[in-house]
């Protein structure tokens, strides 16, 4: 499966001059991990991101969010966003935030 390497750079945009980030393809797209923790991702033209089990169903009440399943199980904690609420830059730049925000409290690896 290929990405949308728009909504990648897109995403680099918005991680900034922040330290500790990489980069690996993963799920078939392209993971943005801090520390080594998965944050955020690019699948498609969708983005995945990880906001952790505690914020997960505040996350899950937007109306850009789903739960995020590849395999027929959806993953605790993490939500797959789409469609045209993407193009907005505030929507992009809410899901960076509140996944940094969740990665940062987990120990690197």
């Amino acid at each position: 499966m290929t990405y949308d390497e728009g909504l990648a750079q897109r995403i680099r945009e918005g991680l900034g001059e922040r330290s500790g980030f990489t980069e690996k393809r993963m799920f078939g797209g392209l993971a943005f991990l801090l520390g080594g923790n998965m944050t955020v991702g690019v699948v498609g033209d969708e983005l995945i991101a990880r906001v952790g089990p505690e914020r997960a169903e505040e996350a899950l009440a937007r109306p850009e969010a789903r739960p995020m399943d590849f395999t027929g199980k959806p993953m605790r904690g993490w939500v797959t966003v789409g469609g045209p609420a993407l193009a907005e830059d505030r929507v992009l730049d809410h899901w960076i935030a509140t996944a940094v925000g969740f990665a940062s409290t987990l120990p690197p690896k």
